[in-house]
């Protein structure tokens, strides 16, 4: 497991996902020494390459091994206490990495396989989804099975026709770095001299804020908060206000009616998340 997933490798070596799966299914500890080698591969692993083939490997494991295997994953000592940990802010995950692993528990938690108890990431999935993380859309999860092949079909390395882009919220809210200058980051200036791809990233940073404000509403009772998070609230909500008074001058420059669509459902979802704000 450890030479499939090295850093130095340039792609997913199908053939020894294979051999891995073999000794996963006809071996007696297979299944429980594979989860322990994925949790030292991925726990705590600052290199993101090698988390990337990591999470590849599991996801092709859970496609073709046995449900002894696929019972270990789904419990929380490795969906959460491995899996959902990487998106904590001091490991600073991709996009990419962030949303592979929010699809895992979206899925997992709809069922595995009926002889699988799902229960535990199914309650990992509903207190993510309370707390207000945004998981990617359904059609990321379509796209993203092309990339994994099953054990019976051709092993191409397929990609994603279009890289689905919706930053999470991790589930130390406080810890979420909030500094002016990283935040702020969007332009009044005509879309049509701005990539769109880069208005799409600055606007899923939008999102971002937007979520870990509604955690943090959440989370929080009145004369008992977290001073950590009412410090971060604050700072949060001054920063979402400059940022829709960019979306708004955006808004005047814009000839792209998809654009224009999304623009203006940020803007929607930061006045529902002011309303709350001012109501708390």
């Amino acid at each position: 497991l450890e030479k499939a997933t090295v850093g130095t490798v340039h792609s997913e070596d199908w053939g020894i996902f294979n051999r891995i799966c073999d000794i996963i299914n006809t071996t007696e500890d297979g299944p429980k020494d594979a989860v322990k080698a994925l949790k030292k591969r991925i726990s705590g692993n600052c290199n993101h390459k090698e988390i990337r083939f990591a999470l590849s490997l599991l996801d092709f494991c859970m496609n073709n091994c046995d449900p002894c295997f696929q019972s270990l994953v789904v419990k929380k000592e490795f969906a959460k206490d491995v899996l959902v940990k990487v998106l904590k802010p001091k490991y600073n995950p991709p996009v990419d990495v962030q949303n592979k692993i929010l699809n895992f528990i979206e899925t997992w938690a709809n069922g595995v396989q009926r002889v699988v108890d799902v229960s535990e990431v199914k309650e990992i999935y509903m207190d993510m989804k309370k707390k207000g993380i945004v998981f990617p859309p359904s059609d990321f999860a379509v796209e993203k099975q092309s990339n994994c092949p099953l054990r019976t079909v051709p092993t191409e390395d397929l990609s994603l026709k279009e890289p689905c882009l919706l930053p999470s919220l991790t589930s130390t809210v406080a810890a979420f770095p909030a500094t002016h200058e990283t935040l702020v980051t969007l332009t009044p200036i005509q879309v049509k001299n701005l990539q769109i791809g880069k208005l799409y990233s600055e606007l899923d940073i939008v999102k971002m804020n937007i979520s870990v404000m509604s955690a943090i509403l959440i989370e929080n009772t009145p004369a008992a908060e977290n001073p950590d998070d009412m410090e971060l609230l604050e700072k949060l909500h001054n920063t979402c206000q400059a940022m829709q008074e960019r979306i708004r001058k955006l808004l005047n420059d814009v000839a792209n009616e998809d654009v224009t669509h999304v623009l203006l459902q940020v803007n929607d979802d930061l006045n529902n998340v002011f309303l709350r704000y001012n109501r708390y």
